[in-house]
């Protein structure tokens, strides 16, 4: 595991940002944490196969003594960067990213399978939105319960999903927590 590079960094935040807006900054250094303590002071880190994993900075210094090839995974892997150097976001990221979404969609009980079988949300199934979202913003899926489902990003605005009709896309799924069972065998393999 090592620390991200500049440019690692920078695409990672950029994507994360997408989804979070300002409040990324308290991903680094948690408001209800004491800045005297390393433990709850957090970190990224790269590990095997270009996935980035978010962990305290206490574990991120005790994993150093575990050889590379010998370590699965330290905290919460968040996704990857791809050959391309882009980064792409796991579902695994959800219970990071939800508390702290700037945007959000909730979905209705009727649209809660659909999107869990991989589908696109279309007016029908919204329930609520969060005012003045933008076209192509990272939102955070929630059913009506507030259970984080899933993310994906804006197909339209706020104002032009008003006039939009009922089997209109709203949103592009970009991953839902049905991954678990539907790539169950992928996720997390390290080969």
């Amino acid at each position: 595991m090592r620390p991200l590079t500049e440019t690692e960094t920078q695409t990672l935040f950029s994507k994360l940002a997408n989804y979070m807006g300002p409040s990324i900054k308290n991903l680094i250094a948690p408001p209800d944490s004491n800045p005297s303590t390393d433990q709850t002071r957090m970190s990224f880190r790269l590990g095997n196969q270009n996935r980035v994993y978010y962990c305290s900075d206490y574990l991120a210094n005790l994993s150093t003594c575990v050889a590379r090839e010998n370590l699965l995974s330290v905290g919460t892997c968040l996704g990857k960067f791809t050959k391309t150097g882009k980064f792409r976001l796991h579902i695994t990221s959800l219970n990071v990213i939800a508390p702290h979404a700037r945007y959000k969609l909730w979905v209705k009980q009727n649209g809660v399978m659909p999107f869990l079988y991989g589908g696109n949300i279309v007016k029908a199934h919204v329930g609520r939105w969060s005012e003045d979202c933008p076209e192509h913003q990272g939102v955070v899926v929630l059913g009506m319960d507030d259970m984080p489902l899933g993310f994906g990003v804006t197909a339209r605005s706020t104002a032009e999903v008003r006039r939009l009709e009922p089997t209109g896309i709203v949103c592009f799924r970009q991953a839902d927590v049905g991954e678990y069972l539907r790539e169950e065998d992928t996720l997390f393999t390290t080969t």
